[in-house]
C-alpha cells in the first residue's frame, strides 16, 4: 500500500484541541444561504483559506465541532453546511441527485466570496465533495475524502446503517450496528446513537441511485487526499490503493490507526494534522 500511516494524535495536539473548543464555540456563527427555492444553514468559524466540511449519511455537520475548531485554530475559514432536511436547511428531498446537492455547496462557496475551497467530505459526504469538484472545478482547490468507502462493500454494512436509523429498534441492537459499521474496537460508539435523520438518509440514498458514478467519481481534475481509517470495514486494506491506482499522482493517501468509518469523530486531532499538512502543500 502506498501512502503515509499517521500515528495516534500527540498529547499536545489533543490538549490544544480540547482547550480551544470553548473559544471556538464562542466564535462560531450561523447564517442562511438561499439557493433558489432551497435554503441552506451554514455554521462558520475561523479566518483564512476556506475548508468546507460535509457530513456522513443522515448526519449533521455538528458532528464536526472538534474537527472544525482544530482547523479554525490552524488558520482556516471553516464552513459546515447542514444537509437538506437538517437544522434550518430546507429544500427538495425527492427526485434529486448528487448534482443538486453539489449545487447547494457551490452556492455557499460563491456566497462566501473567498474561494476556491478545499472540500472535505466524510463517508457519504465525500461523494458530494467529488461531485462539486467535477461540476464546479473553478470553486475547488482540492478534495479530502474522510473514510471514503471502496467501490463496493458488503450488503451487511448498508443494512447496519438502516438499523442505526431505525429508532424503533432496541438500543442494544443499534449500538451493535454502530460498533460494527462505524467505530474501531475500543472506541465509544454510544455518542452516535443520537443525531440520525432517517428521512435525510432515505433522500440521500435515493439521490445516489439517481446519479451515475462516472459523473462524479474522478473529482474532475482536482487533487485528492484519500484519508483512510485503518479499521474501516467500508474500506478493506486490500482496497487502500483503489483511488491511487485510478488517478495516480492526483491522489495522496494517509491512514489513521485506531479509527473506523466515524474517522473524523474518533480521531479528530489526527484528521486535523493530515488535512493541514496536505492543504499547505497545495
Amino acid at each position: 500500500m502506498t501512502g503515509v500511516v499517521l500515528g495516534r494524535a500527540s498529547v499536545t495536539i489533543g490538549l490544544v484541541l480540547q482547550l480551544t473548543m470553548a473559544s471556538a464555540a464562542e466564535n462560531r456563527s450561523r447564517h442562511i444561504v438561499d439557493v433558489g427555492a432551497t435554503r441552506i444553514e451554514v455554521i462558520a468559524e475561523g479566518h483564512g483559506p476556506m475548508i468546507v466540511l460535509l457530513p456522513s449519511t443522515g448526519r449533521d455537520s455538528e458532528d464536526f465541532d472538534v474537527l472544525a475548531g482544530g482547523l479554525a485554530q490552524a488558520g482556516f475559514r471553516v464552513l459546515r453546511p447542514q444537509p437538506r432536511g437538517i437544522g434550518s436547511s430546507v429544500g427538495l428531498m425527492t427526485g434529486v441527485s448528487f448534482h443538486d446537492f453539489a449545487n447547494d455547496i457551490a452556492a455557499i462557496i460563491k456566497h462566501e466570496g473567498a474561494g476556491p475551497a478545499i472540500i472535505a467530505g466524510h463517508a457519504y459526504g465525500n461523494w458530494i465533495a467529488r461531485t462539486v469538484a467535477t461540476d464546479h472545478p473553478q470553486l475547488v482547490r482540492g478534495v479530502v475524502l474522510m473514510a471514503a468507502g471502496a467501490k463496493s462493500w458488503p450488503r451487511q454494512l448498508s443494512d447496519a446503517i438502516t438499523t442505526i436509523n431505525d429508532l424503533s429498534q432496541p438500543t442494544a441492537l443499534r449500538l451493535k450496528a454502530l460498533e460494527f459499521a462505524f467505530f474501531a474496537p475500543g472506541n465509544d460508539a454510544s455518542s452516535w446513537l443520537e443525531g440520525w435523520h432517517k428521512d435525510v438518509t432515505e433522500s440521500q440514498r435515493a439521490a445516489g441511485l439517481n446519479t451515475k458514478r462516472e459523473s462524479w467519481w474522478a473529482s474532475g481534475a482536482a487533487r485528492m487526499l484519500d484519508l483512510q481509517a485503518a479499521d474501516d470495514p467500508f474500506r478493506p486494506r486490500d482496497t487502500a490503493d483503489e483511488l491511487k491506482n485510478d488517478f495516480g499522482d492526483r491522489v495522496s493517501v494517509a491512514v489513521v490507526p485506531n479509527a473506523s468509518h466515524a474517522l473524523p469523530c474518533e480521531q479528530p486531532a489526527a484528521v486535523v494534522r493530515a488535512i493541514v499538512a496536505w492543504a499547505r502543500g497545495l
